[in-house]
């Protein structure tokens, strides 16, 4: 069988799929070319029937083009016609509110219905770049705040009206762990989820779900999952494929910042380094299409997530292109995809 063109029936996930892109540079390419391709991979994303597609918000890391979720938003919006576009996530510390809402208001009045705003609270990756942004500290009660202010803002319950009057308001979604799990739950909020707490204990997920509270646009506790996700005709062939970021990862731990994406092994890996690229490259949801189905139906089973976001990338761009065409196809077109808010 074809790993990469046909699946089991029997394998097909029940559940949308989505994209997040992080506009990764790749070794020897200018920044603009991954903005560029970032646009051209939504584009294809819409015709291979992916339910969302969203950005990121990085800032001075040489291998990560997009520092601003906003304005990549409206290229790809404007680029696309069906697809729900999003920020995965516009980072609070960074930000006020007030603006965040003005922003994501007029992407909504630009393009009614498709705009997703996905938030989160992660600060800057090093030093230097957390004092440029202005923020060195952010607890978790700072984040509480800031996401009840940006819900009131979107909502027109505060004294300020948030231009352009009259927007409906986009989905609000919080990329979370630990305590922002919590904060959600008591917003009435859905959350994006990914990383360690898929792997681990998922006590923090069943807390989400016993301490929510329903709200005016969600009645029901709504959970997200990102994963790193990577398709090719052969299982070595994939782990290939997600190398590349697991080399940048352990170059971060030396550097503080991830490089443009490589297709060169680096030189003089330690033990203690390799040992982290086999760890990052076992996350990874790589293989066959047969063999990611199965652990992407395991992840939402154990979870009873709603949706999937992949978020992958690799340096060959056009393998990265046959991997998002295969997921498209694990996609169950018959199953019921509705959602609040008609997200």
């Amino acid at each position: 069988m074809d790993g990469l063109t046909q699946t089991p029936s029997a394998l097909v996930l029940g559940v949308p799929l989505s994209l997040l892109d992080r506009s990764r540079i790749r070794q020897g390419e200018q920044a603009g070319v991954a903005l560029r391709a970032t646009v051209d991979r939504a584009v294809r994303a819409e015709e291979l029937g992916f339910h969302r597609f969203w950005v990121a918000e990085h800032h001075a890391v040489p291998g990560i083009a997009s520092g601003s979720p906003p304005v990549l938003m409206a290229a790809v919006a404007a680029a696309t016609r069906r697809i729900r576009v999003g920020s995965g996530g516009i980072m609070l510390p960074n930000h006020r509110p007030l603006i965040v809402a003005e922003q994501a208001r007029m992407l909504a009045a630009l393009h009614p219905g498709r705009i997703d705003l996905g938030v989160g609270r992660s600060l800057g990756f090093t030093a230097p770049v957390r004092e440029a942004l202005g923020v060195t500290q952010y607890r978790p009660e700072n984040f509480a705040q800031d996401l009840g202010a940006l819900q009131e803002f979107l909502d027109d319950t505060r004294p300020v009206t948030v231009m352009p009057p009259g927007i409906a308001a986009p989905p609000l979604f919080v990329l979370a762990t630990g305590s922002g799990l919590a904060t959600a739950a008591e917003r009435g909020l859905p959350v994006v989820v990914g990383g360690p707490v898929l792997h681990g204990d998922l006590e923090p997920l069943s807390d989400y779900r016993r301490q929510f509270r329903p709200s005016a646009h969600w009645p029901e506790p709504h959970l997200i999952i990102s994963a790193d996700v990577l398709i090719a005709q052969t299982p070595e062939r994939a782990r290939d494929l997600a190398l590349p970021e697991a080399w940048a990862m352990v170059a971060s731990r030396s550097t503080g910042a991830f490089p443009p994406l490589s297709d060169h092994e680096p030189h003089g890996l330690t033990g203690r380094q390799q040992a982290l690229v086999e760890e990052h490259v076992e996350r990874t949801v790589h293989g066959t299409a047969d063999q990611v189905a199965q652990r992407l139906r395991d992840l939402v089973a154990r979870t009873g997530a709603a949706e999937v976001i992949a978020f992958s990338s690799t340096f060959d761009r056009a393998a990265q292109d046959a991997s998002d065409a295969a997921l498209a196809r694990l996609q169950h077109r018959g199953t019921d995809q509705s959602h609040p808010q008609g997200v």
